[in-house]
């Protein structure tokens, strides 16, 4: 009841004041007076009942009476002084007459030509409102004439959304009236559509005198035909405004959607100009108006060049020719480079796909760089042949080889490209045929087909790096068949043959020479991202003169297969050939599910061979495959006892973990991010198999027996190789504050990074394999260390031992009562082989290998016990005999020859001794024994020589080293590194022990790089007197130790990373390079002439920067060597000197690009040693601690172009190492991961910009290196980074955005506030009255 009340007072109040204003508009009118007296005498009118202006009422009041009781020419005149006076809101009388006069448009021409005439006067030139009631007030009044929030779902109507949408609204009223009034049909329903546009529903409810008797006269047909032209005129010229396009970016920033609807109604113009007579006369117009909307749409921020961004940032484009000075075009793109050549190192591996990586990767830097897409595609095509070169005839070792190389070429990179394209594909945009697209050079192209087309020119181009293509000697065959393939398709399309790939197998008239081009077209092809045209190419064929290859694709075993032949008369074949084609892995896959016993055996022999290591086209299906069968699911849900159907499936795990413990084939599965997803599988083996007794008649493990104690240790020892478990107690304590740049994995973070990863998509589109029941991964079920009892108790003592000593033997602990068995098992077999006590002088370590023990007696002394009992129990035995062997109560042989039977027990075993190992060797308290041939095997005859070739290998990247052994002294190493290495060396190097090899030995070379004591040198004469092929791999190795505790080596190696990439050195130094660029920063041919000629700087840095210990000092040492060439760029630019020498100065385009690429190293060693947590560090400390800085270390001082560039290179490196690290956008998983961080991290650093504008903080550095690394760093954020810009706070935006007008940028301040999210709207309208 009071409602309504209150109701019924407003409409009194509201027609006392219509009666008052039209009775004074009238006497006025009378009496004769222009149209500004009459506006007064209504203004009058409000003010007496103590409104203030401009009144909303009043409008109201003006506008009720044109439409249409008193549509008078005179209140109309009388309307337009109002609307000019500010009496009444332009915006707000312009709502109003929107919802009346465009629905009567027909009825009533002249008004809708009026209507049209202010539109153009009033709708953005007059927009200032002061905060406040009467602006809040004004606001709703919009709303509420437009049905602003029930239209486009506005929850919370501010002033901001009001005037922006009232714009918007008024642009799509008037393109609607075009395209009906013209007669266009709609391309499709717009759901944000506004009905007061239809002029025949909404008409026939206004009562218009006379309209419907009167005779539309010729004039009036004629001003209804041109009133449709004139709207799309002033649709024309309003979106022309400045203002316009602000309003539009944040329509098509905020509400994509909604801009897409205004896209669709161009479209339809666009269908029917051509048919439509009234609108070919506009075409022009129609052009302007798409032109003003892609300008909007392109959101590309205008820089000013007479301002520090604008002439910067377009001077250091990469797409400048001035690119070529310096580090040479390819500059700006050696982050790809830097990544590939980082994801071969076996020693680290990646939780995440490096297909995510890379394919984020890729799309930051071809924004950062402003390139086309064919640019990028073949820059990356390009990093991925360098990639495959540097390595062609790689060096032996227990590292990734050319296999992992070649993945990353054909398959990890075709796959990069699938994701590019597919997300064009399915990116929405509403229109086609060419509609407003342009690219970074604002040329036309085609939307849906840009980044296609990107990719066949790419290809095309790549014929002209004939050096790049030359395939190595082990792909030779590949890439003949692949060139094969192609020629005979050609033939049988020119024969007019209805199978185009069929040839009779002993037809040898077809044959072609191919490259790596082929190889590269035919993954393209099998991923579908070109067709089979790309054969047409010219000179992509080339005939071969030579006699057919016998292992040419027509004689593969594979088609024998598919024919239906037995597998186990060609498994031999197919284990050493791969499957080129889907089917035929998914016919090998069905033979695993549901064949025999042996043919199951051989299948997954098979999966396991060629076709994971080479199978290229079909690469990432296998390795779902693999990792899909190591966690089979019970067959009968009800079967007793957890994990009870993996007896079934034994033999055949005991195969797929024996197949895939390889090096190669284990880094294969890190680039593609299954690391989380194996040790999810591996987990439930690992804890079933680990708490079953062996049966009594076990012996020591052989490759080809299969048991319990087998497949436990194949299932444990590959957990434990993906991640650092035995990480010493100093590599835990220095990875929090000061600690190591690089934080490792750990289990924990796979399980983490596993289970985000099924939290963020769905399993069914991921899981590849739907034929059969027997083999799904339970993905979309979360892991977790507590549902695995065993487990989580071994990884919990293992986390003890490393953390603290252990207690002595005890008999009351069911563990050391284990310990006791297990000690009696070796002291037997010591007895057996002789004395105790002796030493290795007498039998060489090589022959330690066990003797047999097949005797019954044999049998009853081994503890027949589960793996985990024994594993539980085995630190106390390292402890007891390693004590015996420090106080000679045993020998060292002796202590050697128990710990390799320990490990032939129950190879697990060695992952314990490791850790345990690993602790001992870190705290320090053994005592040093002599490496002399007697007590322990002697480096000697080659330690002087392996010690001289390091010294030749690091001088060649220009870092020189003191000797570690002084001449005369003996090489001595602490007591649990000399068992360590004494037991590494009994080992056999074969394939059937590659299990072993790949868990000691990184964890050898962590433990002698982290040891106090220099030991490195004394492990690889060791190895390299046991391995004489290995000799240039060990030396390779030995070559990174120094970096791991001598600073001044550091510095040497990033200097020369910077003079060997940038050219000569920038200050100091002496190591010069005939080779610049990519190829003089990481090498063009690594084992070209053997390792004891100059390695690439860059490639010896990737491979120790994860062992600089401290970042404040690392990340400094990079700051200043950027800096140094900065300040050297800017002395060669500068103004002054003799005028004979000006012409050998560069200009400023030239040290822009040469900046952008010192900054761009820099970010891209900093990105790839330390990752997310050195960039965090970055954002939060390095940077503002380096601004504030006052003295010696402040920034600037040397001249304005040098503090002008240094605050441009310290923005640019910030913002690449970001991107580098987060990405540029939010629609890949990799950010969808890291947003919560990133968003913080961004948020800390913007605040502390913002702190220091307003003059809350106190900077030490010059004024104008600060002005130029705000401007800058906000520029290329806005640029390049706009996704970030929503997770600032509003606060540090507006505060950010008055700094930067105060500079006069104006127009970045506005961009910044344009990307600020919904809530900013009302602060970019604010900024723009």
């Amino acid at each position: 009841m009071a409602a309504a009340m209150e109701l019924d007072d407003v409409g009194d109040a509201f027609s006392d004041l219509e009666r008052r204003v039209m009775s004074a508009v009238k006497m006025s009118e009378e009496r004769g007076d222009p149209p500004l007296l009459r506006a007064v005498e209504a203004a009058r009118c409000v003010q007496e009942r103590g409104l203030g202006l401009p009144n909303p009422e009043l409008a109201q009041v003006l506008v009720s009476n044109i439409c249409f009781a008193n549509n008078t020419s005179s209140l109309w005149k009388l309307l337009d002084q109002a609307m000019a006076s500010r009496v009444v809101s332009p915006i707000h009388t312009l709502a109003l007459l929107t919802s009346r006069v465009i629905p009567c448009r027909r009825e009533q021409p002249e008004a809708y030509r009026l209507y049209l005439e202010l539109v153009t006067r009033y709708s953005l030139s007059s927009l200032s409102l002061e905060a406040g009631a009467c602006r809040d007030k004004i606001a709703k009044s919009i709303d509420d004439a437009l049905q602003l929030s029930k239209t486009y779902g506005v929850q919370e109507m501010d002033f901001g959304h009001a005037i922006v949408l009232f714009f918007f609204s008024i642009i799509t009223s008037l393109i609607d009236c075009t395209i009906e009034d013209c007669g266009c049909q709609l391309v499709s329903v717009d759901k944000h559509g506004n009905a007061y546009t239809n002029g025949g529903k909404l008409a026939m409810d206004i009562d218009i005198k006379g309209s419907s008797n009167e005779k539309r006269s010729e004039r009036r047909e004629h001003l209804r035909k041109s009133n449709a032209l004139m709207a799309i005129e002033v649709a024309e010229k309003i979106s022309s405004n400045k203002k316009a396009k602000a309003f539009l970016r944040l329509i098509h920033i905020n509400m994509p959607e909604l801009f897409n609807s205004l896209l669709q109604k161009l479209q339809t113009i666009e269908a029917n100009r051509s048919t439509s007579e009234s609108l070919l006369s506009s075409i022009h117009i129609l052009d302007n108006l798409s032109v003003n909307i892609k300008k909007a749409l392109s959101g590309e921020l205008l820089l000013n060049k007479h301002q520090i961004l604008g002439a910067l940032v377009d001077a250091g484009s990469s797409v400048n020719p001035c690119n070529s000075f310096g580090a040479g075009k390819d500059a700006c793109w050696v982050p790809l480079d830097i990544f590939m050549e980082n994801a071969m190192d076996g020693r680290h591996l990646y939780a995440i796909s490096a297909v995510e990586i890379l394919s984020e990767l890729t799309k930051t830097l071809q924004g950062i760089n402003q390139a086309t897409w064919q640019e990028t595609f073949q820059a990356l095509w390009l990093s991925a042949l360098r990639l495959v070169q540097r390595d062609r005839e790689p060096l032996e070792g227990p590292v990734p080889h050319l296999d992992a190389r070649l993945c990353m070429l054909l398959s990890i990179v075709p796959l990069v490209v699938v994701s590019i394209v597919k997300e064009e594909r399915e990116m929405p945009y509403p229109f086609g045929n060419n509609f407003l697209r342009t690219n970074s050079h604002g040329n036309r192209e085609n939307k849906s087909s840009s980044r296609g087309n990107g990719l066949v020119s790419s290809l095309k181009l790549l014929g002209q790096f004939s050096a790049l293509l030359s395939p190595p000697p082990s792909v030779v065959n590949a890439a003949n068949n692949a060139a094969t393939k192609a020629a005979v398709f050609v033939s049988n399309f020119k024969n007019g043959n209805g199978n185009l790939n069929a040839i009779g197998r002993n037809d040898s008239s077809i044959k072609a020479v191919g490259n790596m081009l082929h190889l590269i077209v035919e993954a393209c092809i099998a991923r579908n991202l070109i067709d089979t045209s790309a054969y047409f190419w010219p000179g992509y064929i080339v005939p071969s003169a030579l006699a057919k290859d016998a292992t040419s694709f027509q004689d593969s075993p594979w088609l024998t297969f598919l024919e239906g032949a037995p597998l186990t008369s060609l498994k031999n074949s197919l284990m050493v050939i791969p499957a080129s084609s889907l089917v035929e892995v998914e016919r090998l896959f069905q033979i695993i599910v549901n064949g025999s016993e042996e043919d199951k055996l051989a299948a997954a022999k098979i999966l396991c061979g060629a076709t994971l290591v080479r199978g290229w086209n079909v690469q990432e299906h296998v390795v779902r495959y693999v990792v899909g069968l190591l966690t089979p699911m019970s067959p009968d849900s009800s079967a007793s006892g957890a994990g009870n159907h993996l007896i079934d499936h034994m033999s055949m795990l005991n195969v797929i973990l024996f197949g895939v413990s390889c090096v190669d084939i284990v880094h294969i599965l890190s680039l593609y991010g299954m690391i989380p997803e194996v040790a999810a599988a591996l987990m439930p083996i690992c804890e079933f198999f680990g708490s079953l007794s062996p049966l009594s008649s076990h012996r020591p493990i052989i490759s080809d027996e299969t048991s319990v104690y087998s497949v436990f240790s194949y299932a444990f020892l590959f957990l434990l190789r993906l991640w650092k478990f035995y990480r010493p107690p100093q590599a835990h304590c220095i990875a929090g504050c000061e600690g190591s740049v690089r934080v490792e994995l750990t289990l924990d973070y796979l399980l983490l990074m596993r289970n985000s990863s099924v939290a963020l998509q769905n399993s069914s589109a991921t899981n590849t394999r739907n034929n059969s029941d027997s083999f799904k991964a339970s993905e979309s079920e979360p892991v977790y260390v507590d549902s695995f009892p065993k487990l989580q108790a071994w990884y919990f003592q293992n986390q003890a031992c490393i953390a603290s000593t252990l207690s002595g033997l005890s008999s009351n602990n069911p563990a050391h009562q284990v310990a006791n068995k297990i000690l009696n098992m070796i002291y037997r077999k010591m007895l057996k082989t002789g004395p105790v006590s002796g030493n290795a002088s007498s039998n060489s370590s090589s022959s330690i290998s066990g003797s047999p023990m097949n005797t019954a007696e044999d049998s009853l002394q081994r503890p027949m016990l589960p793996a985990w009992e024994i594993l539980e129990a085995v630190p106390f035995v390292l402890e007891a005999i390693l004590t015996a062997c420090a106080h000679g109560r045993l020998s060292s042989r002796d202590l050697t020859t128990g710990l390799r039977d320990l490990v032939d027990f129950l190879p697990a075993s060695l992952a314990a001794i490791i850790s345990y190992f690993s602790a001992e060797i870190t705290r320090g308290i053994w005592k040093p024994v002599p490496m002399n041939g007697t007590d322990w095997p002697s480096p000697a005859p080659t330690l002087l020589s392996v010690e001289s070739e390091v010294k030749e290998i690091l001088a060649s990247v220009g870092v020189h080293i003191q000797s570690c052994y002084p001449c005369g002294s003996p090489p001595m190493l602490p007591l649990p590194m000399a068992a360590l290495v004494s037991l590494t060396i009994t080992f056999k190097l074969d394939k059937s022990l590659e299990h072993i090899h790949g868990v000691y030995g990184q964890a050898l070379e962590n433990c002698a790089t982290n040891c106090t004591w220099p030991s490195m040198p004394i492990i690889g004469a060791l190895w390299a007197q046991k391995v004489r092929r290995w000799h240039d791999f060990i030396v390779l190795a030995c070559s990174r130790s120094p970096f791991s505790r001598e600073k001044d080596a550091i510095v040497q190696l990033i200097r020369s990373c910077f003079s060997s990439f940038l050219g000569p050195p920038v200050a100091g130094g002496s190591h010069i390079t005939s080779h610049r660029g990519v190829t003089g920063l990481l090498g063009q041919f690594m084992s070209e002439k053997g390792v004891r000629l100059p390695v690439a700087p860059g490639f010896l840095y990737l491979r120790t920067c994860r062992a600089f210990h401290d970042v404040r000092f690392f990340i400094e040492i990079i700051f200043k060597l950027v800096l140094e060439w900065v300040n050297k760029l800017a002395t060669e630019c500068g103004s002054g000197g003799p005028a004979r020498l000006k012409s050998s100065r560069i200009s400023l385009a030239a040290a822009a690009s040469g900046v952008q690429q010192a900054a761009t190293l820099g970010a891209s060693l900093l990105f790839i040693a330390g990752g997310m947590q050195l960039v965090q560090r970055l954002y939060e400390e390095t940077w503002p601690t380096m601004l504030l800085l006052p003295g010696v270390e402040k920034l600037g001082g040397d001249g304005p172009a040098s503090s002008i560039l240094q605050g441009y290179a310290m923005a640019y490196m910030l913002i690449l190492c970001g991107a580098l690290v987060w990405g540029v956008g939010n629609t890949s998983q990799l950010a969808s991961v890291f947003s919560k961080r990133r968003a913080r991290v961004i948020g800390i650093h913007m605040d502390f910009l913002a702190g220091a504008l307003e003059g809350n903080i106190i900077l030490g550095c010059d004024p104008a290196t600060w002005k130029a690394y705000v401007s800058c760093f906000v520029g290329l954020l806005v640029n390049f980074a706009p996704a970030w810009v929503p997770e600032v706070k509003q606060e540090s935006l507006r505060k950010l955005a008055s700094g930067l007008r105060g500079w006069q940028e104006c127009d970045l301040a506005l961009s910044l506030l344009e990307l600020g999210g919904p809530s900013s709207m009302t602060a970019v309208v604010e900024s723009m009255l």
